[in-house]
């Protein structure tokens, strides 16, 4: 199963290093596959959250968010993304911007393509953290969640979800209190963020508004789920209106996740080009782990999975706030999103064999 969910990653790894051996010889085919690994190290995390997402899609949204969504990720995140931040802060063409990315200078140069990117790089950090960080906490701020895996805390701060908006109170106050620790780059911290906090409050906003009535009436897949929104075994399928929102939601989250290896993969190369086959073909493989994680049920397998990709999340959220001031390898923003993963792991396999000897127990 896990094979063939990653047949498509797979080919277009072979493709991508081809075109990148092509493009700039043993380089660049060793560049890329560096950044591949870059890509799928930082966006495990990424994988396990849209797995949560997509198991309330149906299949019609599914295809959706491998096709037109891996179109987005690869090219719109991976390629246009930096360029545009090159030409509206740089006060530059669309074109004068790629001829830039083209010379491939060097990044601590300025004026060059790197060092202009990274110049934006409060702008960046600061709306992407906010948007992980209200994912983070809106998670936390849970008082549904009946399991818990960081048990004291977790139990805590699920009781203080009674007070009215407290992931954005909690949110703003973060938020100001790095704009104070980085005061050069206040005004940018404060104004990205608002940002990033508004387009999260609209697109889960609208995905709460659609989810009180499922419409299907833009879609023709008689085979899934009702309009109506009944659940499908255990989980409510989305389609229409709702599904519509969760995809746009997807695609935030991964523009989010995707920013700090955006700004990471300049670090070991300044080429676009190189960037985009690298990051992008990272990219398929986060999709197709997403994918084996929907069909094989592992969320409902490992309970706590979940729970650790939101810590990782956390984590990463508060490293792209630090990251405006401070320099953070990339393999330790990777190191940590994996490490919430195994322990989350190793957790949910001591709770799956206690709740079974319990089981016996109780046969017995």
């Amino acid at each position: 199963m896990l094979f063939k969910t990653l047949r498509w990653s797979f080919l277009f790894t072979v493709i991508g290093l081809a075109v990148a051996f092509w493009y700039d010889g043993v380089t660049g085919l060793t560049v890329t596959a560096i950044l591949i690994v870059l890509e799928v190290s930082l966006s495990f995390d990424n994988a396990v959250v849209n797995a949560k997402i997509l198991n309330r899609m149906s299949e019609f949204w599914i295809k959706i968010f491998l096709t037109i969504g891996i179109i987005i990720a690869v090219f719109g995140m991976r390629l246009v993304f930096p360029l545009v931040v090159v030409f509206v802060t740089a006060d530059l063409s669309p074109v004068d911007a790629w001829q830039l990315a083209l010379e491939k200078g060097d990044p601590d140069t300025p004026g060059t393509y790197g060092f202009i990117l990274n110049e934006a790089h409060p702008l960046i950090a600061a709306f992407g953290g906010m948007f992980l960080l209200m994912i983070f906490l809106d998670f936390l701020f849970d008082e549904d969640k009946e399991l818990h895996w960081l048990g004291p805390v977790e139990r805590f701060l699920s009781k203080a979800a009674s007070f009215p908006g407290v992931s954005v109170l909690a949110a703003l106050v973060w938020l100001f209190s790095f704009s104070l620790v980085y005061p050069d780059d206040s005004g940018d911290i404060l104004v990205a963020g608002v940002v990033g906090l508004i387009l999260y409050l609209g697109v889960s906003g609208l995905g709460d508004f659609f989810d009180g009535g499922f419409d299907d009436e833009d879609e023709d897949d008689d085979a899934l789920a009702p309009s109506s929104g009944k659940a499908v075994g255990a989980v409510a399928v989305a389609t229409g209106k709702a599904a519509f929102s969760l995809f746009l939601y997807l695609e935030l989250l991964d523009a989010s996740f995707s920013f700090d290896g955006v700004i990471g993969a300049f670090a070991i190369t300044s080429d676009p080009v190189i960037i985009a086959l690298g990051l992008g073909v990272g990219a398929f493989y986060v999709r197709s782990i997403t994918i084996y994680l929907v069909h094989q049920g592992t969320l409902n397998e490992f309970p706590f999975l979940e729970h650790g990709a939101h810590w990782a999340i956390g984590a990463l959220a508060l490293l792209l706030f630090i990251s405006v001031g401070v320099h953070i390898p990339e393999v330790i923003t990777g190191l940590i999103g994996v490490g919430f993963i195994l322990a989350a792991l190793w957790s949910s396999v001591r709770y799956n064999k206690a709740n079974a000897a319990e089981e016996q127990v109780v046969a017995a």
